[in-house]
């Protein structure tokens, strides 16, 4: 009886690392055939940025599955999901990931808090500048709660669990309108992961 269990636990555990694999695959496939079109607005502008940022980025936003592929409608009016087409959507999102690059180097503070402000805005920026000048979980997790989730309507701290493999690593909790505090962290790790999956495209 034991060892029939102990091979189904096995059985299962290699079929959801297989079926999961397959996901990561299949999403990585379709944030490439924007690759083209994010080489093509890099070139027309003026940027830090490069292609495999922004395909990660991208990965991270949406995985390539809805029309405001970067979600940046509301930094371009406000208003959610008003961008419905995605060279709109990747010509906006570089737009913001450029304004905080410039912004970041000026500042004197690392690239990931540039990517982590595209997440909680660019005042963020300025923040980390005057704390450290590294971007930290601790300190987007500070900034999520007394400042993006506060001018949400979230002033008492109220959270909620993110089930996420790297949020899970350090507490796996966020505020409620506070934005993702492991946003540059999961662009990071999902650069990685275009690199490697693509070797099998």
């Amino acid at each position: 009886m034991f060892k029939y269990l102990k091979r189904l636990i096995i059985f299962l555990l290699v079929f959801l690392f297989a079926f999961q694999t397959y996901r990561i695959h299949r999403n990585v496939k379709n944030v490439m055939q924007y690759k083209e079109m994010v080489e093509e607005t890099l070139a027309d502008n003026d940027t830090k940025a490069n292609v495999e940022l922004v395909l990660a980025m991208i990965y991270t936003e949406t995985k390539g599955g809805e029309a405001d592929v970067m979600q940046s409608s509301e930094s371009s009016d406000g208003v959610a999901n008003s961008i419905t087409d995605s060279q709109t959507s990747i010509q906006q999102g570089v737009s913001v990931l450029s304004k905080n690059l410039d912004l970041a180097e000026a500042a004197g503070v690392d690239v990931w808090t540039a990517v982590q402000a595209y997440n909680f805005g660019t005042a963020y920026i300025d923040y980390v500048a005057k704390n450290g000048g590294e971007n930290t979980i601790e300190l987007a997790e500070s900034y999520s709660r007394d400042v993006v989730a506060p001018s949400l309507g979230n002033t008492s701290g109220e959270s909620y669990f993110y089930y996420h493999p790297l949020a899970l690593i350090s507490g796996g909790r966020l505020y409620k309108n506070g934005g993702n505090i492991y946003y540059s962290r999961e662009v990071h790790f999902n650069l990685y992961l275009i690199e490697i999956m693509s070797v099998f495209s």
